[in-house]
């Protein structure tokens, strides 16, 4: 163990609750974009997003700025975005296609694979004064799922297959519905939020409990002065894995009802769930749409039937970004994938009816912090503490109950266990995998 604090000292799973320091404090911030952000698989780009040869888009890893192309042999790089002669960045763009990109300081070229090419008023050196090929930006591993592109800067990590594990059972719901894949539509929005980015990634992770509150009043203006039912926990669970965590409900239509679109509904009821049934089986098609909320460790998420898609990106302790996506099926019907659209940025987009609610909360949870005995206190995440159940069906650890702390419980027990981690051996498995057939950290 490095000298560093004991972070099962943060949280307490038996007990059920979250120091507060961890959404606040300079110190373990830096520690997160050491052990988590410079180590874990992240989600930097859908495939829809880099159609063509030569295409790119920037984005971040933690702190750390990086490109994402597209090569000639159509796979994917993923390296710094950052001039190794003085170190600043050579793409300022957010996306588009290019064959190479210059760094505006001293000129140097880097091609779109990364790599160092020609370096301005290149006669200034002399022979031997430079390697090339060892002074291109660091590149990242590289590989996706149905999809979404993942990468790691770690080379001991383990494969995307094992960090992914059995959550893959649940992520084909989304991805793998009806056999067309996926695609990001209508564009990208980013936003910034005032607010440690593990408070979006928890509320996404498996609150469903603040809905019924929270949101009450933005469901009651979009659905004809009607708001959630009562809340009841049966037929609903929380299923973690590697912190990873799917909430969910079995009666398949909340949250499409949710977005408002009569035509996006009678889809889901009339075409998708019935391809879903015949290609992952009856449980599955009756969990897609149900009042859910998903997040993959560490810091994306989506909600299914909402079809919003997003990833949390740090921007210091009380601050992070927001990117936010509409994800649809390939082979809908354009004027179906419309009405997802706008049924999205109705309710999920920075200026949505109920993304604004969650935005404030955030912020509040976050400032308040800034009092030095406030920031002593612990948070309370004991709901549903005892109802861990074995379910012959679904993979992963199980909790039964829809309103329920379990999914953020097990989502801040993996932050510790990387952030006390000085190898990939020091990671206990949580979980005896089902599905996969392979052993996962």
């Amino acid at each position: 163990m490095t000298a560093h604090n004991d972070f099962n000292g943060y949280i307490d799973t038996k007990e059920g609750w979250v120091d507060r320091r961890i959404f606040w404090d300079q110190e373990i911030y830096e520690q997160e974009l050491k052990q988590i952000f410079a180590k874990s698989w992240q989600f930097v780009a859908h495939d829809s997003m880099l159609p063509n040869v030569n295409d790119f888009y920037t984005t971040y890893m933690g702190e750390d700025g990086v490109v994402v192309a597209r090569q000639k042999d159509l796979s994917v790089k993923v390296f710094l975005n950052s001039c190794p002669h003085r170190g600043n960045k050579f793409c300022y763009a957010d996306d588009g296609n290019t064959r190479s990109f210059t760094c505006n300081y001293h000129g140097w070229s880097f091609g779109i694979d990364g790599k160092l090419g020609a370096l301005a008023n290149e006669h200034v050196y002399d022979k031997g004064d430079i390697d090339k090929e060892k002074w291109g930006p660091r590149q990242a591993r590289v590989d996706s799922y149905k999809g979404l592109i993942f990468a790691t800067f770690d080379p001991e990590a383990p494969s995307l297959e094992e960090w992914l594990g059995d959550f893959r059972w649940y992520l084909d719901m989304m991805l793998d519905g009806d056999g067309s894949g996926t695609e990001f539509i209508g564009g990208g929005i980013k936003s910034y939020v005032n607010a440690n980015w593990k408070f979006g990634v928890e509320n996404f992770v498996g609150d469903a409990y603040h809905a019924l509150w929270n949101h009450d009043s933005g469901l009651k203006a979009m659905n004809n002065g009607e708001g959630f039912g009562p809340a009841v926990t049966e037929g609903s669970y929380h299923a973690s894995m590697n912190g990873h965590g799917w909430e969910f409900g079995t009666d398949g239509f909340a949250d499409v009802i949710i977005m408002g679109r009569p035509k996006w509904t009678e889809y889901v009821q009339n075409v998708l769930k019935p391809q879903m049934k015949e290609r992952l089986g009856e449980l599955r098609s009756t969990i897609y749409g149900s009042l859910a909320s998903v997040s993959l460790f560490p810091n994306c998420s989506f909600l299914p039937g909402i079809q919003t898609f997003r990833v949390w990106l740090p921007r210091g302790p009380r601050k992070l970004e927001l990117r936010t996506w509409t994800i649809v099926n390939k082979s809908m019907p354009d004027d179906i994938k419309q009405e997802i659209n706008i049924g999205c940025m109705q309710t999920f987009n920075p200026a949505g009816v109920l993304e604004m609610d969650d935005g404030e909360n955030w912020e509040g949870n976050t400032s308040v912090n800034k009092g030095y005995l406030t920031r002593q206190e612990k948070l309370h995440y004991g709901c549903g503490i005892n109802r861990q159940i074995q379910h012959e069906e679904l993979p992963g650890t199980i909790y039964a109950g829809q309103f329920n702390d379990a999914n953020q419980r097990q989502f801040y027990q993996r932050w510790a266990d990387l952030m006390n981690a000085d190898s990939w051996d020091d990671i206990p498995t949580r979980y005896t995998p089902r599905y996969s057939g392979k052993s996962t950290v």
